[in-house]
């Protein structure tokens, strides 16, 4: 069972990765748009709202397509200080609630965005400024598309965080840095 378990988070693990992986890329784009916006801003004073725009449409997904691939890849700001003092079997029962949460919670935001989405796709929303980006519901459907990311990477981690408690193993689902319980 505990083989099952760990092979349906790696499944999980390698969608976040590849779609993290992909979303970095759009970090890329987004220095580029912004350095050809300065360079023909300042060099030759000619600006374009469609290449503005573009900026923060590049920077949704940069951030939320890549919360999941940050977390996979521990990235994220976490407070060890009680945490890693804290017996094994606690820091798993820590581990498992936190991950359920974020599952609720991300399941919840897919919910409540989703009828965002679709409103800006039903009413065709572009941008309200003249010569901006049309299709303003790829923009919004970035926040699912993100929370559905986070939903799997959780997903994953849950699946790891009840593995002790099956009897597959005693370490803790999160790594404690060698150093922590000095």
């Amino acid at each position: 069972m505990s083989s099952a378990l760990e092979r349906c988070a790696r499944g999980l693990d390698s969608i976040v990765e590849v779609c993290g992986w992909i979303a970095a890329w759009t970090g890329l784009a987004l220095v580029l748009v912004m350095a050809g916006n300065v360079l023909m801003r300042y060099a030759f004073n000619v600006g374009s709202v469609a290449m503005q725009e573009l900026e923060w449409h590049l920077m949704s997904p940069l951030t939320l397509l890549c919360i999941a691939y940050t977390i996979k890849h521990e990235g994220h700001v976490r407070v060890d200080i009680l945490y890693v003092r804290f017996p094994a079997v606690v820091r798993q029962v820590i581990d498992l609630f936190s991950a359920v949460c974020v599952v609720a919670l991300s399941a919840i935001v897919i919910f409540l965005s989703w009828h965002y989405v679709m409103q800006s796709y039903n009413i065709g929303e572009g941008s309200p400024d003249p010569g901006g980006l049309p299709y303003r519901f790829l923009l919004k459907a970035m926040i699912p598309a993100g929370f559905v990311l986070l939903l799997l990477q959780s997903l994953a981690a849950t699946l790891r965080a009840i593995q002790p408690f099956l009897g597959s193993g005693s370490q803790p689902a999160s790594p404690v840095p060698a150093d922590a319980h000095q």
